[in-house]
């Protein structure tokens, strides 16, 4: 059996394939592809801190971005409670304005009926007097006159009911509302 020239052929490019796949390649070609692995390894590895340092960083935005929203949570709660308090304290002073409002009343009031018992007062002290004056003269009409202007009682009450009951002086003397009875007596 003769082998035919394509047949030799094939024998002989079988060992030639074989040996090509089993020939160790050469040296630099090894390096090559192992630094092109290294070079992929290192880019892989740069982009992978990379991501990671930028989601840090979008971590670390959204954090700051909460505890923010935290404090103004906190701020707006605050200012609640001091609005809380203001308006207690408004409350509390409109309550003190009204009552002292009130005790303004009863002491404008007071100082009113003051103002009129004082009124009253002297023009029972001049009455009482010019009435003294004319019981000493002896001009007895006209001290019956003054008494009934001093008893009159158009006014409301009659001008005796203010005269000082006690005496201002020291000199042991009637008072003159005592004063004005003793005359009263005498020529009525």
């Amino acid at each position: 059996m003769s082998k035919t020239p394509e047949h030799k052929r094939e024998e002989e490019s079988v060992p030639l394939q074989h040996a090509a796949e089993h020939e160790k390649p050469p040296r630099a070609r090894r390096q090559s592809v192992l630094l092109y692995l290294v070079i992929l390894f290192a880019a892989a590895f740069v982009l992978m801190a990379w991501s990671f340092l930028m989601q840090q960083r979008s971590s670390n935005q959204t954090i700051q971005d909460l505890r923010e929203s935290v404090t103004a949570m906190q701020s707006a709660g605050d200012i609640r409670e001091e609005n809380a308090a203001l308006k207690e304290q408004v409350a509390d002073l409109e309550a003190q304005l009204e009552e002292a409002q009130r005790e303004l009343a009863g002491m404008q009031e007071t100082l009113d009926d003051l103002t009129v018992r004082e009124e009253k007062l002297i023009q029972a002290m001049d009455l009482f007097w010019q009435i003294d004056e004319a019981y000493v003269r002896g001009r007895y009409s006209l001290c019956r006159e003054l008494i009934g202007r001093m008893e009159d009682l158009s006014a409301g009450s009659a001008l005796k009911e203010y005269l000082p009951t006690e005496s201002t002086t020291d000199n042991d003397r009637f008072s003159p509302a005592d004063r004005y009875q003793e005359i009263y007596d005498a020529v009525m």
